[in-house]
């Protein structure tokens, strides 16, 4: 299969000679003058370049900024990086490296030492890859092998999942539990207090986060908790934004599970935040479903 390669260069002839350098090696290559136009390109692309070759100095937005943009991204952030640039002072040479690049070649260069350049990253990343996958599969083909369900017949009662709001006055305050009868010898109250406490020590108190989930074991009561922390605005708040958690608490939930309970949160605490009714019954069946379910002929 061909490998591609994005060129980031604004210099129109120094562009057009590596375009020719790298397609007359069998490359397939894309174009941009600059950063931002590198970055628009490759949100528009379906797969993500083999390997970046890009300038330092550069209008709009220079090379170590567009590195960094590119290294942030979870779609982007291994694909083999190139810095080519006329910047040869030992001090700019130690700065792209201590960025993590993959090389930096300095201009003018000589185009069997570009080619090499190229082929060794694009073969190291080739074996990382495949590496990675290979060891990915024997890890998960394990955890499946060793799973069962967490929920047998008859336990379907065992699964509860519980709202908590974030009062400003009382702090964590349940709103909703379900199903409603539940094991009267657990106070789900100061359960409730101690998970939102857990997940705040964790992720912090603060209006201005992602989404985030925990799984735990709580000792006290014998069970396993999965705990989804979201907030919604609400002006009536202190920071303008009210914390809440979703907590799905059952005898056992194991990694895989809590994966597609977090789907299931992550939609309800969609529909809290932007107000669209909901019922809480046919997550809780669904969730019960999930725990039901043998891993190992799903």
């Amino acid at each position: 299969m061909t490998k591609t390669i994005l060129i980031v260069e604004d210099n129109k002839q120094i562009m057009l000679n590596l375009d020719l350098i790298l397609r007359l090696n069998d490359y397939q290559t894309y174009k941009a003058q600059n950063g931002v136009e590198a970055l628009k390109l490759l949100e528009t692309m379906d797969n993500p370049p083999d390997l970046i070759l890009s300038d330092i100095m550069m209008p709009e937005m220079d090379g170590y900024d567009f590195f960094e943009k590119v290294s942030d991204n979870p779609n982007w952030f291994r694909i083999p990086f190139i810095f080519l640039t006329a910047k040869s002072d030992p001090e700019d040479v130690r700065f792209g490296k201590k960025l993590g690049v993959d090389d930096y070649i300095i201009k003018p260069f000589d185009n069997d030492d570009l080619l090499a350049s190229i082929k060794g990253k694009l073969r190291r990343n080739k074996f990382q890859s495949t590496y990675s996958q290979k060891i990915g599969q024997k890890i998960l083909d394990l955890l499946i092998k060793n799973l069962k369900p967490s929920l047998m017949k008859g336990e379907k009662e065992e699964l509860v999942i519980l709202i908590i709001d974030w009062d400003e006055s009382f702090g964590p305050k349940i709103t909703t539990i379900f199903p409603e009868k539940v094991d009267s010898s657990i106070d789900f109250d100061i359960i409730g207090t101690q998970l939102f406490q857990a997940t705040v020590s964790v992720y912090g108190q603060t209006t201005d986060y992602d989404p985030q989930g925990l799984l735990l074991r709580i000792a006290s009561i014998n069970k396993d908790g999965y705990i989804y922390f979201d907030a919604i605005d609400d002006d009536e708040v202190r920071g303008g934004k009210r914390q809440f958690m979703l907590v799905a608490l059952a005898p056992r939930i194991n990694y895989l599970e809590s994966l597609r309970i977090e789907e299931e949160f992550t939609e309800l605490a969609r529909n809290i935040r932007n107000g669209i009714e909901w019922k809480i019954e046919p997550y809780w069946k669904r969730m019960v479903e999930i725990l039901m379910t043998d891993l190992i002929q799903s």
